[in-house]
């Protein structure tokens, strides 16, 4: 027979704060959630640090032992909830982006995110194991962000899992601005190339393509976002501009204050518990820290899809950019920022990024000779494409 499950879903700003007014803040949210009677309940990605590319983050990656853990242990005994929540966690050889899920009795279970989103590999690494937490509530399968992105994770979890937690802080990277030193700016769109295909103004992830996947497997997924403003400048500065710039000959002048230059954007509005056909039960519809809860209903055994798997909207091209470009222009620098906080015996190369980085060596090759080609006058920007500058 079925069974119902309270479930609660918690959004914070993720703007970069001290980890003890971080942690103050979620413990009131916690409390809060708790006292509607939640059983399950999520923190957002990176909850504990807040979210942003910077050499910072090396120095904030905790030990399993460490204090946020311990907080995690200590609330949830404290509330009686089971709560999940990532955390920068440094292991044994690398740091890794870790979605932590506990009981109130302690047991622990542990998953580390298997897709860093581009820039995000400059700070941890990926694993590719999946993590079903048996718990008393039932077995729940959990996601980081853009892992919920691709069609072949949920696959795995298919068939096997009573609900999801899905734990995010995704900026809205394909409609985001750069600003420029002068605080003039142009979105990502104007760039030319890539750029353009990529952009988009509709919420497919974690938008339509999380409700469509929770029908499809036939149980509730709770997902969690972060909020108000992402401005961040980016790792690997000058490579990271180039691959911006490349279909922009106009605009190469900018890279030598790569460094200067910030990436900025929102976020969606995303914090939702979804049911098991797919529709939203409850979301946080406002901007800040806040939370929602709603009651779903969990089969008595993991349900087996039936349909054909829906596909992802999102662009191609976002998973190369994402993928092959971010595995390229960031490994080095977090093999660097990694063994600077822990020492050398962190962070050893992975044969994969050879590969990309020859895939990334390509993809430059191409804009370059594309960006030759549109400065020899077969391209014009527009007006609305045209920065402030004085000149």
């Amino acid at each position: 027979m079925s069974r119902r499950l309270r479930a609660a879903v918690i959004q914070m700003d993720a703007a970069p704060a001290p980890l003890e007014s971080r942690l103050g803040r979620a413990a009131d949210l916690i409390a809060a959630a708790a006292a509607t009677g939640a059983q399950l309940i999520a923190l957002p990605e990176l909850f504990n640090t807040g979210y942003v590319y910077d050499d910072s983050n090396f120095a904030l990656a905790e030990r399993l032992n460490g204090r946020t853990v311990t907080w995690l242990k200590s609330l949830a005994a404290a509330h009686q909830v089971h709560l999940v929540g990532s955390i920068l966690l440094l292991d044994e050889e690398d740091i890794y982006n870790a979605a932590l899920l506990v009981a109130p009795d302690g047991r622990l279970w542990r998953y580390d995110k298997q897709y860093p989103f581009a820039w995000e590999r400059a700070y941890f690494r990926e694993n590719r194991h999946i993590t079903i937490a048996d718990t008393d509530l039932g077995k729940i399968g959990l996601m980081i962000c853009w892992d919920a992105a691709h069609a072949d994770l949920w696959a795995r979890y298919a068939g096997k899992v009573d609900a999801m937690a899905v734990v995010s802080c995704p900026p809205k990277v394909s409609a985001a601005d750069l600003v420029f030193p002068d605080e003039s700016r142009i979105n990502l769109k104007d760039l030319g190339g890539v750029w353009r295909l990529i952009h988009t103004e509709v919420e497919h992830f974690p938008g339509a393509d999380l409700d469509e996947h929770a029908a499809w497997m036939g149980v509730p997924v709770l997902h969690t976002v972060g909020s108000g403003t992402f401005r961040s400048r980016l790792p690997s500065p000058a490579a990271s501009m180039t691959a911006f710039f490349a279909a922009r000959p106009d605009l190469w002048r900018w890279i030598p204050q790569a460094h200067l230059i910030h990436l900025e954007a929102g976020y969606d509005l995303q914090t939702k518990v979804i049911d098991a056909q797919g529709e939203i039960l409850n979301r946080v519809l406002k901007v800040g820290d806040g939370f929602t809860a709603a009651e779903v209903t969990l089969a008595d055994l993991p349900p087996v899809p039936t349909e054909k798997q829906p596909p992802m909207r999102t662009s191609p091209l976002a998973y190369l950019v994402a993928d092959a470009l971010g595995e390229a222009l960031a490994t080095r620098h977090y093999r660097t920022g990694a063994r600077r906080q822990w020492g050398n015996r962190v962070a050893p190369m992975d044969p994969r990024t050879r590969v990309w980085v020859g895939a990334a060596a390509t993809m430059a090759a191409i804009g370059l000779f594309a960006g030759r080609t549109l400065r020899r006058g077969r391209y014009q920007p527009s007006d609305a494409e045209t920065l402030e500058t004085g000149e």
